[in-house]
């Protein structure tokens, strides 16, 4: 994904630059936001806000990885060698995925999370932030690589997905910053993808918002929110 611009998806994992993304204009505070790539039209129901609004945050904890993305015709077979149709590099993670999509309906999100210090850290850094996001509790850690995947689109439109953990799954410190849980104890929505340290999710659930609170589409109230992907 060009996190902020467009974005495209492939099942489950990441959402990419080569496919259109576009709000739908409407008053309501429900919106749909249309993901379209050569296979797929897919809508996902997204509750926007009324910006004048004093909200709390959404704060999305987890991964940020750069998808190797190749579209192939098969997978290969054992000890065989094939050539992809086409290859990128983009921005995704299921983490990153999530805090763009709120970014984009103009809610305000923060992103907690690591990257690297190296090529992938910036790509990531950069997509997020032209995406809206929050970076204040982006950390760039030296002694890791920014997570990654190879990410394997068959003509069928199935796909496979290898994940290098990198700065996602080591040099978490054993108890998270002040700020860090700080921000999560004032969230409306605090989203997770366990594709972190587990050790890290339990801290980030246990100063979370306490009870899950349903949406209320006519004042909106975003509260008492802790979601698993």
């Amino acid at each position: 994904m060009s996190i902020g611009t467009t974005l495209s998806t492939t099942p489950n994992h990441s959402f990419h630059s080569n496919t259109r993304t576009s709000l739908l204009n409407t008053v309501s505070p429900i919106q749909f936001l249309s993901f379209r790539n050569h296979t797929h039209n897919l809508r996902v129901l997204c509750f926007s806000s009324n910006p004048s609004q004093q909200l709390p945050p959404v704060v999305v904890v987890g991964s940020a990885n750069a998808d190797i993305y190749v579209e192939i015709d098969r997978l290969p077979r054992e000890g065989e060698t094939l050539a992809a149709k086409s290859g990128q590099t983009l921005a995704g993670g299921k983490g990153a995925n999530q805090a763009t999509c709120s970014a984009m309906l103009s809610y305000p999100t923060y992103f907690v999370g690591q990257v690297g210090d190296d090529a992938y850290g910036t790509l990531l850094s950069d997509a997020l932030r032209g995406g809206g996001v929050r970076l204040d509790s982006l950390t760039v850690v030296a002694s890791a690589p920014t997570g990654h995947a190879v990410v394997m689109l068959q003509s069928n439109g199935q796909n496979s997905i290898i994940i290098i953990g990198g700065a996602n799954m080591s040099c978490w410190p054993s108890t998270l910053p002040r700020q860090h849980l700080d921000l999560v104890a004032q969230a409306g929505i605090v989203l997770l993808q366990r594709e972190i340290p587990d050790a890290v999710n339990v801290q980030v659930a246990q100063v979370g918002p306490g009870r899950a609170e349903p949406f209320r589409t006519k004042s909106l109230t975003l509260q008492g929110m802790l979601v698993y992907q």
